[in-house]
């Protein structure tokens, strides 16, 4: 997640982490869609590109030092919550990280507008000296570092996020804690300006580090909830109407607003999993993980495949960020990619697929997960424990999907290291530990946020088990202040999504909304269960749509609220409704047009972005279809671990076998038979979505149809011969 990097980073240079292709291959290809780039690129910069939220600037000097010294007192802050929490309430320190992280938004992100020259000028400058060479393009960028508005931005956010805790009485406001929550529902004057500046300073916060897409969604649902009340009160989505006081005391002080559910996330949850993976990574836990799934599969004739899709799942346990893990297992395994043949697009859409699991991947989910845990108000486990099962069937998935390419595309063994996976283990498999700490604490009763934050310092002490990898005082402050940097985008997502969901609370859009989808589906039949199927497809489709223009966080929370009671009105099951969303959330960074991981992978590769993206698709193809099986069927929720052993057994290999056949419909390939003809391809895709529908019917003509594509593929290779190639006597 963290897209901003400053230049006094007190880690060294040296950091095996930080390898770039260059150093990984000399031969590799450039970090460049279609194009040479320079010769050596940092991975974490190319990741900063290709991320959700937009690159920061590149910081240095005083301006560089002020904010790592800001984000380490947000770091402390975090941590100080989780084991001696604020006697006012959670709302209370919500106030004070989010008082702490917008200001830095606007000093770290740049405005990316024209301004007047005087405008630009730094203030730390002396107000005479020329601007720098093409700081007349883009606000705030260049040396001159944040401009005087960025500053000024900055302090009129710290002084609308600490309003509400001002002692002190201002224009019939102020007063304290205590006084601004009396006044909910009554707010004077001085609270809805306060308010409404916040409410721009998020939207501005927000276009800068996203871009102009969630603030316009923010808008239209504020304007929906102003203007709605104008609507014909007959039409399904027309509401009594909110005065803009009334939505300003919603957003201002509610528990729905700014300092809701999904901000309360991202001051506890995610803040110390970043941390965490900042720990991680200084600590060289990043490159192991990938040298360990190098050098087990060294000896394997697709080993080269196997080696990224095994990396890609390794680094998501600890990632979280599609793009990121994308850029880090592409910089070490195209080249070995590359010597074994695999063309770049083709590799390019299995990085993209492999790195895309690391939001889907336990122990450390996308920030959304956490959301799925407030939200139905069960333990953070109890979500890793519904996501085990769809992450091992898709990266199954991958995994056919790799082998099939290797035998149908000639793919030749590629040149490994030769050290030993045993002996990585015992020299670095101390990595490990911290994880298996999360899981074992968690399964014992400990909240996340203590777990993590005990995994931390665990894996801070096995840092000192390398001497190249210590994590010294400077480091670790290097680790803190990357993890809260890596938080600021998603911080403002998640504040700026209290203006949709409290709009969608006040005015009762969601069930609204829910309504005209069953609706919708019901035209088309009164069966439940043809009800249901549809209303799902609806669903996907929609979620897919939302998620090519806004982050996956703000994605979820509005899928959440607008389609999620579509879904629990049909009978599904909460759990199953938000994995869904979850799911179809996650996918849109590899759904085109805009599929982040994939052009992220074609920058790696040099291959073609959109021939990259579709080969993605194809890899990913699993996780689109496995959350329509754990909806649309009671046996379905055996995906999620629920159900008992035999619900989850059954629902589990009749998937798995519906994943293995829709990967040798797309492959075209039966492993350990040969190639698979346009009519077996047919019956293959026809079988693998029958088969998602858990009832014992379809899976029984399910069953029969693989059957039957299966005998197809054997009859085509005894009339071919196993080469694929014609056999003697037989017409060409």
């Amino acid at each position: 997640m963290s897209a901003i990097r400053f230049t006094d980073d007190s880690g060294p240079e040296s950091n095996r982490a930080r390898v770039s292709v260059a150093e990984a291959d000399p031969d590799a290809a450039p970090l460049a869609v279609g194009g040479p780039p320079a010769a050596r690129v940092d991975p974490r910069e190319l990741a900063a590109r290709f991320e959700e939220e937009k690159p920061g600037r590149t910081l240095s000097g005083p301006v560089a030092a002020v904010l790592t010294a800001a984000t380490l007192a947000i770091a402390l802050l975090a941590l100080w919550q989780v084991f001696r929490p604020l006697a006012q309430g959670s709302k209370y320190y919500l106030i004070y990280f989010l008082a702490g992280v917008l200001p830095l938004v606007f000093l770290a992100y740049p405005a990316d507008l024209r301004l007047p020259r005087w405008l630009r000028r730094s203030p730390a400058g002396d107000g005479t000296a020329p601007d720098p060479p093409g700081a007349a393009d883009l606000a705030g960028l260049g040396p001159t570092g944040p401009s005087r508005v960025d500053w000024a931005l900055a302090a009129t956010a710290l002084a609308c996020c600490l309003y509400p805790v001002l002692p002190v009485a201002l224009g019939g406001g102020g007063g304290g804690y205590d006084a601004f929550l009396d006044r909910q529902g009554l707010l004077v004057g001085m609270d809805v300006v306060m308010g409404t500046l916040l409410l721009l300073l998020l939207l501005e916060g927000c276009r800068r580090t996203t871009g102009w897409i969630l603030p316009a969604a923010c808008v239209v649902f504020l304007g929906y909830g102003y203007y709605g009340g104008l609507l014909p009160q007959s039409w399904p989505v027309a509401h009594a109407g909110l005065d803009f006081g009334q939505l300003v005391d919603a957003f201002y002080n509610s528990d729905s607003g700014f300092y809701g559910t999904p901000l309360d996330v991202a001051a506890t949850y995610i803040v110390l999993f970043t941390i965490y993976g900042a720990v991680l990574d200084l600590s060289g836990a990043g490159r192991f993980f990938v040298d360990l799934s190098a050098a087990a599969f060294r000896r394997s004739h697709t080993a080269a495949g196997r080696t990224a899709v095994a990396s890609g799942f390794l680094l998501g346990t600890v990632s979280g960020s599609g793009a990121a893990t994308t850029v880090s297992i592409g910089a070490v395994t195209w080249p070995i990619l590359r010597r074994a043949g695999y063309p770049a697009e083709r590799a390019g859409g299995m990085l993209a697929a492999a790195g895309v699991g690391a939001i889907l991947s336990p122990p450390t989910l996308g920030a959304a997960a956490f959301i799925i845990a407030e939200y139905l108000g069960v333990s953070y486990l109890r979500v890793l424990g519904w996501a085990m099962v769809p992450t091992v069937l898709y990266y199954l998935g991958i995994v056919l999907s790799v082998e099939i390419d290797a035998r149908r595309s000639g793919v030749r063994p590629a040149a490994m290291p030769a050290t030993s996976a045993w002996r990585l283990l015992a020299r670095s498999g101390y990595h490990f530990a911290s994880l298996f700490a999360i899981v074992g604490l968690l399964a014992v009763g400990m909240s996340a946020t203590r777990a993590v934050v005990l995994a931390t310092l665990l894996a801070v002490a096995l840092s000192f088990l390398d001497r190249s990898h210590r994590l010294t005082a400077p480091r670790l402050v290097a680790a803190l202040s990357s993890g809260v940097r890596g938080v600021l985008a998603v911080t403002v997502v998640c504040a700026a999504a209290g203006i949709i969901t409290a709009t969608t609370t006040k005015t009762g859009l969601g069930p609204q909304a829910a309504a005209l989808l069953v609706n919708a589906a019901g035209s088309v039949s009164s069966d439940p269960a043809v009800v249901l199927a549809l209303t799902a497809l609806l669903a996907a489709v929609a979620l897919s749509l939302l998620g090519l223009a806004i982050p996956v966080t703000a994605s979820f929370v509005i899928g959440w609220v607008i389609i999620g009671p579509a879904l629990l009105d049909l009978g599904v099951s909460a759990p199953a409704a938000a994995m869904f969303v979850f799911y179809f959330a996650v996918l849109s960074e590899v759904s085109p047009p805009t599929a982040l991981a994939a052009v992220a992978a074609a920058a790696v590769t040099g291959g073609r972005v959109v021939p990259t993206m579709w080969h993605t698709l194809r890899y990913a193809l699993p996780a689109y279809l496995i959350p329509l099986a754990f909806v649309i069927t009671p046996t379905g929720l055996g995906l999620l671990g629920m159900g008992g052993p035999k619900r989850i057994l059954l629902a589990t290999a009749v998937t798995a076998l519906g994943v293995a056949v829709l990967a040798v419909a797309a492959g075209g390939w039966l492993p350990g038979v040969g190639p698979a003809g346009v009519p077996e391809r047919v019956l293959g895709v026809v079988a693998g979505l029958t088969l998602l529908w858990l009832q014992p019917v379809p899976i029984a003509i399910g069953a029969v149809l693989a059957g039957a594509m299966a005998v197809g593929v054997l009859v085509r290779r005894g009339s071919t011969g196993p080469s694929g190639g014609t056999r003697a006597g037989s017409p060409a």
